[in-house]
């Protein structure tokens, strides 16, 4: 197996007095859709916004692409060709859909080849384009906010609970989206609540419970085992 595009050694995270992050290893491989699973509460979207530089880790050591990324800030580590899909969206809802894709385009003009496959995913981005983005249903909003982290061909995408909260057609629409940037050969690392999505996308699984890695391996073995999802998530995982 090739290098990981992402590895954490020994996390240790801490926001105010709490201890959320207790050591965590993660590797993340490249070209592969990495699903980070675990109850609410562990330290899932604490481990994205640790990577991405929005916390800074206490502990141990964060390596992308080879390099020592713990104590670089966000703008930079963004600019080494990381993309983040934050769960609450980030986008800014006085600008029209078109401002917030070009704002995301840190290197330039938006490759028109790019946008046309982001239309064909997205389809409501291009009807709305002009439209304020406040204007935008919940489902529109999340798309576009993927639709940023998209819009430049990143290494590594981190992308924190796409589908929450959405009504089914547009979980479709996501999961879709999801797998063609897969099949283009990217590399992601996933939060999902939602099973029947993380076994569709998912290529290999890490599962987080009380701000550690308790199991990791493919996720093939986790989907078809529930004995093994009721025991690291105590869950029946059944799609929502």
């Amino acid at each position: 197996m090739s290098d990981p595009i992402l590895k954490l050694e020994g996390v240790y995270t801490n926001i105010a007095q709490y201890h959320i992050l207790q050591g965590v290893d993660l590797q993340v491989p490249r070209a592969a859709v990495t699903m980070l699973l675990g109850r609410n509460g562990v330290g899932k979207t604490t481990t994205l916004r640790t990577i991405i530089g929005h916390w800074r880790a206490h502990k141990g050591r964060i390596l992308f692409d080879g390099e020592d990324i713990t104590k670089l800030p966000t703008p930079a580590i963004a600019r080494l060709g990381l993309g983040f899909v934050p769960e609450d969206m980030g986008i800014f809802a006085d600008l029209t859909v078109e401002e917030n894709m070009v704002l995301a385009a840190v290197s330039g003009p938006i490759n028109s080849a790019r946008l046309d496959w982001i239309f064909a995913a997205f389809p409501p981005l291009k009807t709305f384009w002009k439209s304020e983005a406040g204007n935008l249903s919940g489902g529109q909003k999340q798309m576009l906010s993927i639709a940023r982290a998209m819009v430049e061909e990143r290494k590594l995408y981190l992308i924190d609970e796409p589908t929450k909260g959405l009504a089914p057609a547009i979980i479709s629409t996501m999961a879709r989206a999801l797998k063609d940037l897969k099949d283009q050969g990217a590399s992601v690392l996933l939060v999902e609540q939602n099973f029947a999505v993380a076994k569709a996308l998912g290529d290999s699984a890490n599962v987080m419970d009380d701000g550690r890695m308790t199991w990791s391996g493919e996720m093939q073995e986790l989907a078809t085992d529930a004995a093994l999802q009721e025991r690291l998530m105590g869950l029946s995982l059944e799609a929502h």
